[in-house]
């Protein structure tokens, strides 16, 4: 890519993904020098260690070394505080670490760092058992139990971001005005938008889209439908290269849910069923309607999503964007290509989806999928059949459950939910209900300065 200032090697620049079979190749011709080992966080933050390539081929990807990571990477906030209350890791014992375990099925380039590469790691016990509360291990096992029920899943992912750019007065957005679908954009999204698309293309992920939004310094990214694991792969990696464009070009991104006041950004999937034969399992014609199958699926998101809360509105910041008529959903309903609603029936034939629009910008992505997920298949194991759709104002739809109004309400939804220690198991929701305490915590302790210019006269 042209962002960083970098000299490319003599030899052939190296682009896309790397299979296992080809890595050792690319080492030895020196087109890969460094590799990262990475695993997300709780807060869905790509986490690791840089490796020497050589080096990490020589013992570790073979099994002679063992790599390891301090567990409290999995039991901290945003700041990377070491917290107590974890039954994971703590201050009782010592803050140990985990055995990370390399998939060393494909490695991905990482274009803005000179001969890079990155793969994904899976942290185990000392035993050799996966842990449960590790993100990804979390997505699996709920990609495994819905296709135990006869269905894969495909997931297409549109996120919203700001750009902000520096001022005397601090971080502010990169350009002033709507854009929406603008064509005519400022040198800074132009420029942005140009290294981004260079940056994923050398590291073998396709888009679809970028545009300008509604916020200033907002923009959205869309990406193609695929395998729902290796979708939330490339989120994370297209995080971790977003911020480095945004950096080479003295810009900022703010993957927050409200980043202004009036201001809300989503993460929102786009989630269809399919046989293993690849039939699609939500096909259909509006004028037949949604099949029993979606219908089911719907009833199970509406039905047990706000149990879960938690997963996909992480932080105090999450709740802020649920504000009527903004798009984003002040209540758990459903509609037929209805913006308004947590969860839209959009798309028609083989390309029938659901684009659920609960979580925001913030939200982890592995986490996310795994609760909708989870939903999808109780109401299909379950055959719930959901209230009427929507057909009006979905915000003035008083005959659905509304939003939790905050991360404290959410929080007791979830602590002490049978429900939820039914479908995600005891320790998941003790270890994620801690992440919350964490989160309530911190902000109680903090004056803001919104509370200042009130107070202050």
């Amino acid at each position: 890519m042209t962002a960083g200032k970098t000299t490319r090697p003599s030899t052939p620049w190296l682009s896309g993904a790397v299979t296992k079979s080809s890595l050792r190749e690319q080492v030895d011709a020196g087109r890969i020098t460094k590799i990262i080992l990475a695993l997300p966080d709780i807060q869905g933050r790509l986490k690791g260690k840089t490796f020497s390539a050589p080096v990490f081929l020589d013992r570790i990807a073979d099994g002679t070394d063992e790599v390891e990571m301090c567990s409290y990477l999995l039991a901290t906030d945003t700041d990377m505080t070491p917290l107590e209350g974890f039954d994971l890791t703590g201050w009782t014992q010592g803050f140990g670490d985990l055995r990370v375990k390399p998939d060393l099925t494909i490695a991905r380039v990482l274009p803005t760092r000179l001969g890079t590469a990155i793969m994904f790691g899976a942290p185990v016990q000392h035993d050799g058992t996966p842990l449960q509360m590790d993100p990804r291990h979390m997505l699996n096992t709920q990609l495994e139990r819905m296709r135990d029920l006869g269905h894969n899943v495909r997931v297409g992912v549109e996120t919203e971001f700001l750009l902000l750019t520096n001022s005397d007065s601090g971080p502010v957005p990169a350009w002033s005005d709507n854009l929406d679908y603008a064509l005519n954009l400022p040198p800074a999204a132009t420029s942005f938008a140009r290294h981004l698309s260079s940056a994923l293309a050398d590291a073998g992920i396709d888009y679809e889209a970028f545009k300008t939004e509604g916020a200033p310094g907002q923009a959205e990214v869309t990406f193609p439908y695929g395998d729902a694991l290796n979708a939330c792969d490339n989120y994370a990696v297209f995080q971790l290269l977003a911020r480095d464009v945004a950096g080479h070009d003295g810009l900022r991104t703010a993957f927050m849910a409200a980043p202004q006041t009036g201001t809300g950004s989503g993460l929102h999937l786009h989630l269809s069923l399919w046989t293993e034969h690849g039939n699609p399992g939500f096909h259909h014609s509006r004028a037949q309607g949604p099949p029993p199958l979606m219908t089911h699926a719907i009833a199970g998101l509406l039905s047990l999503l706000p149990h879960l809360a938690p997963l996909y509105w992480p932080t105090a910041n999450s709740y802020k964007r649920l504000r009527p008529h903004s798009f984003a959903p002040t209540r758990y309903n459903w509609g037929i290509d209805h913006r308004g609603c947590a969860v839209r029936v959009t798309g028609h034939g083989r390309g029938a989806r659901l684009e659920v629009r609960l979580a925001g910008s913030d939200a982890n992505i592995y986490l996310t999928l795994a609760a909708y997920i989870a939903a999808m298949a109780h109401g299909i194991e379950e055959k719930l059949t959901p209230r009427q759709a929507c057909e009006g104002d979905a915000y003035q739809d008083t005959s659905t459950m509304p939003v939790h109004a905050d991360l404290a309400d959410a929080l007791r939804h979830f602590e002490h939910s049978t429900i939820a220690h039914n479908q995600l198991g005891k320790d998941i929701v003790t270890h994620y209900a801690r992440a919350a305490h964490a989160e309530l915590d911190w902000h109680r302790s903090r004056v803001t300065d919104t509370e200042q210019q009130r107070g202050i006269r």
